[in-house]
């Protein structure tokens, strides 16, 4: 069973105090145990303050971008503040800074190595969707990401599926086509390791999630949880979709970990 998992992307948004007022709202939002999985990235130099005020609470710290390199301001210093999750490969990074597919394996190579969990995101273009290519760009997307990772390691992987076109936009794709993508991205990794260890691994969705689109998304079997942006920084909505996602329609289903 995969248990849901839900991460909030907060971006370049929140000074330190910003960010240490929103943490401690999720984090007190959420003392009651939930059936999922919650995890929340703030910008680097709000992590230390974010990682003091989860401390001791079950929200786990990501950050959202990383260097494949071992020594600098890299993975070990991400470990070191206690983060769990590293983003890696989302759509801006690949845009506004020309990640390219061999940069983003490297990165999901270095994560590994250094224990922590990287989330590899996928998605298409507003373009690429219109021009029928969204199978085969999150495919190439996918499979170069992955490239060299052995079973064992495939499943310490988490996928998000992120189209373009819905991220920060306020369309979000429809369950039918988030959960069309997903179950053809499980496929894929069936392909590269085994049926086991694609079941094993979560596939998350983002893109333009809120708390009034959330629960339609996170019931579909092959979603296992959300990626927030905007939402996610209002503690309230993130509490909402959270709980959207632990709910026993959202989380004992066959198939889920």
């Amino acid at each position: 069973m995969r248990t849901p998992l839900v991460i909030g992307n907060w971006k370049m948004h929140g000074m330190q105090a910003e960010a240490r007022a929103l943490a401690a709202a999720v984090r007190d939002g959420l003392k009651r145990k939930v059936a999922a999985i919650v995890a929340v990235c703030p910008p680097f130099t709000a992590l230390p303050v974010v990682a003091e005020t989860l401390a001791g609470s079950a929200i786990a710290l990501g950050a959202q971008n990383c260097h494949p390199e071992p020594s600098g301001a890299h993975i070990p210093m991400l470990a070191e503040l206690g983060c769990r999750y590293v983003l890696v490969g989302h759509s801006e990074r690949r845009k506004e800074m020309g990640e390219t597919d061999e940069q983003i394996n490297r990165k999901v190579q270095a994560v590994l190595s250094h224990t922590l969990i990287p989330v590899l995101c996928v998605g298409e273009t507003a373009e690429e969707r219109r021009q029928g290519l969204t199978f085969t760009t999150v495919e190439g997307q996918l499979r170069a990401g992955l490239a060299g990772l052995a079973t064992d390691a495939l499943t310490k992987v988490v996928l998000a599926y992120e189209p373009v076109w819905a991220i920060g936009t306020g369309v979000n794709a429809t369950p039918a086509q988030a959960a069309e993508v997903h179950g053809y991205l499980r496929g894929l990794v069936s392909e590269l390791s085994s049926k086991e260890t694609a079941q094993a691994v979560p596939i998350l969705y983002g893109g333009s999630v809120k708390a009034d689109n959330a629960e339609p998304l996170l019931t579909e079997p092959e979603i296992d949880g959300a990626l927030i942006g905007g939402a996610s920084l209002k503690a309230p909505e993130f509490i909402s979709i959270v709980k959207k996602a632990a709910a026993p329609t959202g989380a004992a289903r066959e198939g889920r970990r």
